[in-house]
């Protein structure tokens, strides 16, 4: 029974410290020795593009999202713009109707959707009416750099590259501690993300803005998400999945603590089954790094509800073998206690709302698996209004 409890402490963990501090450590040290190579771009590669806008609801960004696409820096004759409006009942399709006609010089059509399945099903069906060579994805509330298209044209240098995801970046990181947690978590994110696309391939994108060719594109079942589902699915068919952070998007952080676990609840929907989506991805022969990548970067995350939990469980039952165990139950019931405090407080402290969003990130996911068991889980959410 010791040894049991022992080895579900260890190994829990080192699941907990890989996931937070091992993998982005040992990242850095690849690059380092495996020299990646630099992501190549060229600007000589100007295809057909259809820019497709998600929306549902988005009465109060829509505007502005419609008047930056048609400032980015690409050939008219090749670019056109699609708005998905999954079932909107404001004034979306609306302004987008009246949009269409002040600029009828330009290319920009509206697809309604009838039934709500969420994004992904709005991206699905919206996607059959395309007819250019590539489609980029973005989201209503992400404005985007007017090079981004560019950009994501310019790294497709290569028919094994499939998928070319850029650069979220946060606008009001410096707002309150909410947003400046988010932030900090997002750059590191994105930093190992890098080193994951110039080695081989990475494992999750964003879906303020992407893109892939028409001809590449997959059905993917509405109750999952681009951003988690294309790099995976992409890889697995042995093709490269690359992020270009040339190709800026900018988009709010959420500001207020309840719309940013509402979206990691949301993130976590399908949490069970990405843990290990394919018992293939294993396989390092014929995988190589993204076997690496995968269970690093993905299921060492994934995975952290329930490796808090074990540590903490059987931490209870082996605080009698050594002063070890004692120090370590103590340093996990302070850390949870300084999270509550900061819960109650709102106290304006940097590390208690580090913390505290990391506890929270956990609680999340614990949702997020709940909801999956219960069949909660919806292919859609409803968006976070501070982020607008």
């Amino acid at each position: 029974m010791g040894l049991l409890l022992k080895t579900l402490f260890y190994s829990s963990g080192f699941i907990i410290v890989w996931a937070m501090v091992g993998y982005p450590l040992s990242l850095k040290l690849i690059d380092r020795l495996y020299k990646g190579e630099q992501l190549k771009k060229d600007y000589s590669i100007q295809p057909t593009v259809t820019v497709m806008v998600v929306a549902h609801n988005e009465e109060k960004v829509i505007l502005e999202k419609m008047n930056n696409i048609l400032e980015l820096d690409y050939p008219q004759e090749k670019i056109e713009f699609l708005v998905s409006s999954d079932n909107s009942t404001d004034r979306t399709n609306e302004i987008v109707t009246k949009f269409i006609k002040e600029h009828n010089e330009r290319r920009i059509r509206l697809f309604e959707v009838i039934l709500r399945k969420g994004k992904t099903n709005a991206q699905n069906e919206a996607q059959k009416t395309v007819t250019t060579e590539y489609l980029v994805m973005t989201d209503a509330n992400a404005m985007m750099d007017k090079n981004s298209i560019k950009e994501l044209m310019a790294a497709f240098t290569s028919n094994n590259i499939a998928y070319v995801t850029g650069r979220l970046s946060i606008v009001n990181q410096y707002v309150n501690e909410v947003s400046i947690s988010e932030s900090r978590y997002w750059d590191n994110d994105l930093a190992a993300r890098e080193i994951e696309g110039r080695i081989q391939t990475i494992t999750a994108g964003n879906g303020a803005i992407y893109a892939c060719r028409t001809s590449d594109y997959y059905d993917f079942n509405p109750i999952q998400c681009h951003d988690s589902a294309m790099p995976l699915f992409y890889a697995l068919q042995g093709k490269r999945a690359i992020c270009n952070h040339d190709a800026i998007a900018y988009e709010k952080a959420g500001e207020v603590i309840k719309d940013e676990f509402n979206r990691k609840v949301r993130m976590s929907r399908i949490i069970l089954k990405h843990i290990l989506p394919d018992i293939n991805i294993l396989n390092i022969f014929k995988y190589r790094w993204f076997s690496y990548f995968y269970f690093g970067h993905r299921t060492c995350r994934y995975l952290l509800w329930l490796s808090h939990l074990i540590v903490f469980v059987t931490n209870v039952f082996l605080i009698k073998e050594s002063w070890l165990y004692a120090v370590t139950f103590t340093a996990q019931v302070l850390f949870y206690l300084l999270g509550i405090i900061r819960g109650v407080t709102k106290a304006n402290n940097k590390q208690l709302t580090m913390i505290y969003y990391y506890c929270m990130t956990i609680a999340a996911q614990w949702v997020g698996v709940y909801n999956t068991l219960t069949e909660r889980t919806k292919p859609f959410w409803e968006k976070a209004e501070s982020t607008r």
